[in-house]
């Protein structure tokens, strides 16, 4: 008997990093279908059942227009819930890292990452108990970075309304957002 391809779901609307990440998993031997938005991924995905469906998916946090790639991961954890989703962000916090496995994703990671980063992932479903708990406090500026990622969490990236509910000026909210930018 055959065995099918392995066939990748690409979710990132940087168009430069998408192409690295897409020719690095063909080099590896994945099929990889790519979409910059929920949009291209519900049409994807439309085109597939659950059996012949992406089993691997790398989903951008934060796509084009401030869109969540959290719609993406739930659309198709839905789809197929035995697909493994690694969600890639620059705009890592534990508000959006617990969010993503919520809604199907098996792994969180930071940009940068690599392919090497990705795949192990894959294989990291399990939880692990051996992690090393920090006895480092958090700083102010990290509660304050996760406190405004779990409000955009809440809003699906929407600042303006982000903005409202953290009770600062939009312009405010953008510029943290920018300078914390990792890409």
């Amino acid at each position: 008997m055959e065995e099918r391809q392995r066939l990748l779901l690409l979710v990132e609307d940087d168009a430069a990093f998408a192409r690295t990440l897409r020719r690095s998993f063909e080099r590896r031997g994945y099929r990889v279908l790519h979409a910059v938005s929920a949009e291209e991924v519900q049409e994807l995905l439309a085109d597939y059942g659950p059996a012949q469906g992406p089993q691997y998916a790398v989903m951008d946090l934060k796509l084009a227009g401030n869109a969540s790639g959290l719609n993406c991961v739930q659309m198709l954890h839905q789809h197929n819930p035995e697909a493994l989703i690694v969600v890639l962000t620059g705009y890592a916090s534990i508000a959006t890292a617990v969010e993503a496995v919520k809604l199907g994703a098996c792994h969180y990671l930071a940009k940068p990452s690599n392919t090497d980063d990705i795949e192990a992932a894959f294989s990291r479903v399990e939880g692990r108990t051996d992690v090393e708990v920090s006895r480092q406090t958090t700083s102010i500026k990290t509660l304050e970075w996760e406190h405004i990622h779990e409000t955009l969490a809440e809003t699906d990236f929407n600042i303006s309304e982000a903005a409202r509910r953290l009770g600062m000026h939009r312009r405010t909210l953008a510029r943290k957002l920018e300078k914390r930018q990792i890409k």
